[in-house]
């Protein structure tokens, strides 16, 4: 009864952690995307970061009443002037296990031209560094020399993403499709971004990502692309978003079927799938279609209306009508029409917070959104302040009279 009860606490202990763990990823994975929103799909990534993180916990993760911190763990990241309280706090499951590489690991990133800072930094923020071996670690040091101009710029990079460099699981997997992305004709410099802020994409056979670039390339040339201008769109459209990358090649022509489906011509569709940069792959046809209602619903449009606002906007294709909604509403609450949106539907891509800003900095100036056009509100934040510099120019310039006498004095 006693081993039973033991069993049981002990399974829990791993479940916990491994579902921290998880999650944890999961956050630094789409924190680094850059590319999240309510409208995608991210299930395929979800399971696949719970996966790595169920291996790494599985092979290192212990009861710890049962367990007792690595004396001589701690006493070497101490005389590093690691703070252990962080790892204690983050992944405290390192500090158990019997055997780490944590002097090895230091002179190795010594090496590379880390400082004592540096080496501490790293390791706080991914202390499971010290349990890949020696052997490991130089290996994935040579692996991304092939993309690096020089250690200087290698030893920045474990600086600022650890958890990429230190990830040695799929190193097999990442040499091929270094290889393979270095043959596409991918810059080195777009490679090292992927590696740090799309690590994912390469844990993927590389046989998985050939045929999706296959499948993007066939469906290129069908939708009347040129064989000249492919290799630049394809490259452009990874280095965009190299997400793309996680869909299947079963997804991307449900969703190219789903847009003619919709009357878009192969001239149309090729120009969404370039405004979306990849995007479209990671949604569903069931999620547009809904968008898709919803938007005509709202603007009380034809087919033919709706899908000239969608080539306007995309983001009525790509935002959840959850997301729509309340966008629409904090829009409608600054006073702003549904015929003004219905002319500047671009002003959806922003967030209420973003809208309520701007406003209140225009209204500063006197400018009446609810009379004017939406135009002032749109763009990026470098396009906003540019526009509100020139409302702010031609407010504050004197009126010049071209008849009046000019004073001078005798």
């Amino acid at each position: 009864m006693e081993s039973c009860s033991l069993s049981i606490r002990l399974n829990s202990t791993m479940l916990r952690g491994i579902a921290h763990g998880a999650k944890g990823a999961c956050i630094v994975l789409l924190a680094r995307s850059q590319y999240c929103n309510s409208g995608l799909n991210f299930l395929s990534v979800w399971t696949e970061v719970a996966n790595r993180s169920f291996l790494i916990h599985s092979t290192y993760t212990t009861d710890r009443k049962s367990r007792e911190e690595n004396k001589n763990t701690i006493e070497s990241l101490y005389r590093l002037s690691v703070d252990i309280n962080k790892i204690r706090k983050l992944k405290e499951w390192v500090l158990l296990q019997d055997m780490a590489y944590v002097k090895e690991i230091a002179g190795i990133l010594q090496e590379m031209g880390a400082d004592e800072t540096a080496i501490a930094n790293i390791l706080e923020r991914c202390p499971e560094a010290i349990l890949h071996t020696p052997a490991e670690v130089n290996s994935q040091r040579i692996l991304w020399q092939l993309v690096c101009q020089n250690e200087k710029q290698l030893i920045k990079l474990i600086e600022q993403f650890p958890e990429s460099f230190f990830t040695t699981e799929y190193h097999d997997n990442q040499k091929a499709n270094i290889l393979f992305f270095q043959e596409l004709g991918l810059k080195n410099n777009i490679i090292t971004r992927f590696l740090t802020s799309a690590p994912n994409i390469f844990y993927n056979p590389v046989e998985k990502n050939k045929n999706v670039i296959e499948t993007l390339q066939r469906s290129y040339l069908s939708l009347g692309g040129s064989d000249a201008n492919m290799k630049i769109w394809i490259l452009k459209l990874l280095s965009q978003n190299p997400f793309i990358l996680l869909s299947s090649s079963t997804a991307i022509q449900e969703n190219l079927e789903f847009l003619q489906k919709n009357d878009f011509t192969d001239h149309e569709v090729l120009q969404l799938l370039s405004k979306l940069k990849g995007f479209i792959f990671q949604l569903t046809s069931t999620a547009m279609q809904k968008s898709m209602l919803f938007s005509k619903k709202v603007f009380n449009c034809s087919d033919q209306e709706l899908k000239q606002l969608v080539l306007k906007c995309p983001a009525l294709l790509y935002y959840s009508v959850p997301v729509l909604e309340e966008r629409l509403e904090g829009l409608l609450k600054e006073g702003i029409s549904i015929a003004q949106i219905r002319d500047t539907p671009m002003v959806l891509e922003l967030t209420t917070q973003i809208v309520q800003y701007r406003i209140k900095k225009l209204s500063a100036l006197g400018y009446d959104i609810k009379n004017g056009t939406l135009e002032s509100l749109n763009g990026t934040k470098k396009d906003f302040e540019i526009n509100y510099g020139k409302i702010q120019s031609k407010k504050e310039r004197p009126i010049f009279n071209p008849v009046a006498p000019i004073h001078t004095e005798d």
